[in-house]
């Protein structure tokens, strides 16, 4: 209950923080103006505006004594600035902060999906030539998941070409050849993906770089229907369905840490200090061997066809072991 709240008094302190920062040199630029007009050119209310001038007055330069502190001259309904404290002077960054700024700024651009990749480039470009020797060497920044694939990939999506694609599926354990149309290039949990419209499946589909095994850039523009959205990933790539098979597992003490790694329907206490856990999959060929590299402390509980898989595979590896190894020719 308190988290939205939080959240929402975080991001009006923050506006608040930028409007203040812009009144200065707004109301410098303006002295003796009213504060009705400036209240309709910040796009605040009145009562909000002369709040912002109260906090102002007891704002300033360390030291916080009167020749510190930004002062202002009331006129009935008008408003001046007598002293700034020096808030109008020009920003100056000291070396950690500019490298800071410079590091930042590179992981941003290297970040895939990144809007307006080209402005982030001139800021940088400008932060740098401004710093010069306060930030030393160049940076390099390389973000975890990047490769060189992954660069060309990016290069081929801004490019706005179809691409042909081998790809690797991991819960089918099968590689197939693919013609998309990407949308997007985005960097989720610390892996590259390409976010496309897949001809063969017909819908918008993620395509985790580092499984494209080769890919060739068409010549051919890349003409997603107008269908085509981009998925909301705000809560991760996977995303939990009704449509998607149900499992459920009895897990023991040392395998609790799924209940925090995956998203689970329900998590419920069992016999001793065994759990009970249900949660969506892809499909049942990945949910098997997700059960199979457990280990013995857990059990399939549901559905039956999973519980008869998991039970063939792991009687067959048993057998492989018991049977006498060929004679030597």
């Amino acid at each position: 209950m308190t988290r939205p709240a939080a959240r929402g008094g975080s991001r009006a302190s923050a506006d608040r923080l930028a409007r203040l920062l812009n009144l200065v040199p707004y109301l410098l630029a303006r002295p003796g103006i009213e504060i009705a007009e400036a209240a309709g050119d910040l796009g605040v209310t009145e009562r909000q505006l002369r709040e912002d001038l109260e906090l102002l007055w007891v704002c300033g330069l360390p030291g916080y004594g009167p020749g510190d502190l930004i002062d202002m001259a009331f006129d009935g309904d008008r408003v001046t600035i007598t002293y700034d404290a020096g808030i109008d002077r020009p920003l100056r960054l000291t070396p950690d902060e500019a490298l800071a700024l410079v590091v930042a700024l590179r992981m941003l651009a290297e970040t895939p999906g990144v809007a307006n990749r080209e402005a982030v480039e001139r800021a940088l470009a400008k932060i740098e030539d401004a710093a010069g020797d306060l930030v030393g060497a160049p940076v390099a920044v390389r973000l975890a998941g990047d490769s060189p694939q992954v660069r060309e990939l990016r290069d081929a999506v801004q490019r706005g070409r179809a691409l042909r694609i081998t790809y690797y599926t991991a819960a089918r354990d099968e590689t197939t050849e693919r013609t998309i149309d990407p949308l997007r290039m985005l960097s989720v949990g610390g892996r590259a993906y390409v976010e496309a419209w897949c001809r063969r499946a017909e819908e918008v589909r993620l395509f985790r770089a580092d499984r494209i095994d080769a890919f060739t850039e068409l010549a051919e523009p890349a003409a997603a229907p107008p269908r085509a959205r981009p998925h909301d990933l705000s809560d991760g790539v996977f995303r939990p369905s009704p449509q998607l098979p149900l499992i459920t597992l009895r897990i023991g003490r040392g395998e609790r840490w799924i209940t925090e790694y995956y998203p689970c329907e329900s998590v419920e206490p069992g016999d001793g200090d065994r759990w009970l856990v249900s949660l969506r999959v892809t499909d049942l060929d990945w949910a098997r061997r997700f059960v199979l590299g457990l280990g013995p402390n857990v059990t399939v509980v549901a559905p039956t066809e999973l519980v008869e898989q998991v039970r063939a595979q792991a009687v067959a590896a048993l057998d492989a072991y018991a049977s006498p190894a060929p004679a030597a020719g």
